[in-house]
């Protein structure tokens, strides 16, 4: 088991939670012995590769209009949040807070231009099944550059029995987005619980270059730690973090999943609250990465494995052409330092090639891109545009076991009634960041609203090469420094910084920035204020 000294000494209590893929079909479980932090009986723990690869039903709109003013298309669409339960063990329910009941939440996809509407229903319980805590959400769509009163900002919380419509442009390239909660100080608890979904965007440029339909794969992973009764357990350690002992993949625990003899596409979402990945085949043949949290990268990049922190996407091609029909090809974890490992959490899921047809007219079932978006413009920018370089320091009061983003804590944000903030910047300015991890035996997954950014330099080197693309969340290791370069728009002002550790994020590592308004100016964009939540009637 991979532990930090840090680690070793903290201790932290234990909870009940759920999580898990409603409505999955029952499947043949063995039982297999394992050391593990899931408290179940072993006839209850699954069986790696035992259950079948699922995926998220795709959300339909509910209604389809016209813009007035300039005639775009907007879509409009709905989930509810409710409690469920999910069949994600042999013998025993596991209960979930999920968008429309289930884990992951419906998968929605749009075009590049079309405008959406989403109305997130709370119809949760007031407070908490198994922790207590007031059930009020705030849903953030991460990785778009979103209005400040439609970002899920941590304190524009909609209440049980309210609803909420966020307004999205969609104007951004092509890309794999998520959607998730993002409530103040129980972020972590209600993502765990099953609150985070897939959002896509498609444009001509991606569709011309990669797999589509029944190839184009979105693989949301998480890891679970379960009790006895096969709720969730939660142990967060002191907030230092949970590592579970179970992957799950699309809320299945270590799924397989059967593969023609063609390319594949994956969008690889890490979705786990703290846990970092690193993937790669046991066959040893190489990945293909082609797109990172903002869209397509200038070139491809083949890999033998990646660093994988929460909430980073990766766009990933593998090619089954390779194989034999009725090989097996496994998806494994190397993990990373100041993870917590047990028997199975090196394995991701399994891949078993069949001979089935498939239509060879599509040029991309063989064909691995080279040269994907050469001139995408933030990979573009360059130091010498930037008008400020600043430094945030990551750390950790070892007093008070919250976590600071330059000696700044959310709860200071909110004494400041939300006007203290890490930097001012100018409307389409570009300055120059760097991350530097003064934590001692952790490693933050750095998540910035609002802007993709360029990462220029890890430790005053070259960034690894699978970071060269646009990217809104950036892995900061124990005692790394790392540099990005971001544009500051195209929206006015608050919009926030912080670890996607989660637990970290509410104990109490997030911070946020202003564009182009100055403090207590008149602030038409106020994300408490300006959308605010409507009684659920319906």
């Amino acid at each position: 088991m991979a532990v930090s000294r840090r680690q070793v000494i903290l201790l932290g209590g234990v909870g009940i939670m759920g999580a898990g893929a409603a409505g999955a079909a029952a499947v043949p479980w063995g039982s297999v012995e394992a050391k593990s932090a899931s408290k179940l009986d072993d006839r209850q723990m699954p069986r790696p590769y035992a259950a079948e690869f699922t995926q998220p039903p795709v959300l339909k709109p509910t209604s389809v209009g016209t813009d007035p003013d300039d005639g775009a298309r907007i879509e409009h669409y709905t989930v509810t949040q409710r409690a469920a339960t999910a069949r994600i063990l042999p013998r025993l329910g596991t209960p979930i807070l999920g968008y429309d009941g289930i884990f992951p939440g419906p998968t929605i996809e749009v075009e590049r231009g079309t405008r959406t509407t989403l109305t997130v229903r709370n119809q949760l319980p007031a407070t908490h099944p198994a922790h207590g805590h007031v059930l009020a959400t705030s849903t953030h769509l991460h990785g778009s550059a979103s209005l400040p009163q439609y970002d899920g900002y941590a304190n524009d919380v909609t209440m049980t029995g309210f609803k909420k419509t966020y307004h999205y442009p969609n104007y951004q390239p092509a890309r794999t987005l998520w959607y998730h909660d993002h409530s103040a100080h129980f972020t972590a608890l209600n993502v765990y619980s099953g609150l985070a979904g897939q959002y896509l965007i498609h444009d001509p440029q991606e569709r011309d270059l990669l797999p589509q339909g029944e190839f184009d794969v979105g693989l949301t992973i998480s890891d679970a730690m379960f009790a006895r009764d096969g709720a969730l357990s939660y142990d967060d350690r002191s907030r230092s973090g949970l590592w579970g002992d179970v992957i799950l993949v699309n809320g299945v625990p270590w799924p397989r999943m059967k593969v023609k003899r063609r390319i594949y596409r994956f969008r690889m979402l890490n979705a786990s609250i703290s846990r970092s990945l690193r993937p790669y085949l046991r066959s040893g043949e190489p990945l293909t990465i082609v797109a990172t949290d903002g869209g397509l990268m200038p070139e491809a990049v083949t890999v033998d494995n990646w660093r994988h922190a929460g909430a980073e996407r990766y766009e990933v091609l593998i090619d089954f052409s390779k194989y034999k029909a009725g090989t097996r090809v496994e998806l494994r974890n190397r993990s990373n330092e100041n993870n917590r490992d047990y028997d199975h959490t090196d394995k991701i899921m399994a891949f078993d090639v069949v001979d089935d047809p498939f239509d060879t007219s599509d040029p991309t079932w063989n064909t691995l891109p080279t040269v994907l978006v050469p001139d995408n413009d933030v990979m573009g920018l360059t130091s010498s545009m930037a008008v400020k370089k600043r430094t945030m320091r990551v750390k950790r009061n070892d007093k008070t076991n919250l976590w600071t983003l330059d000696d700044q804590s959310w709860g200071q944000i909110i004494a400041s009634g939300f006007q203290d903030v890490f930097a001012q910047v100018g409307l389409n300015t570009v300055e120059e960041w760097e991350f530097e991890n003064k934590s001692g035996g952790w490693f933050h997954p750095m998540h910035i609203h609002l802007i993709d950014f360029k990462v220029i330099s890890r430790n005053g080197r070259a960034p690894f090469p699978y970071e060269v693309g646009p990217k809104d969340t950036v892995y900061v290791g124990e005692g790394e420094k790392v540099k990005v370069l971001m544009r500051f728009g195209p929206h006015q002002g608050r919009y926030m910084i912080h670890c996607h550790n989660l637990p970290h994020e509410d104990h109490d590592m997030m911070t946020q920035f202003r564009v182009g308004l100055k403090a207590n100016e008149d602030d038409p964009w106020d994300p408490i204020q300006a959308a605010r939540p409507e009684f659920d009637d319906d």
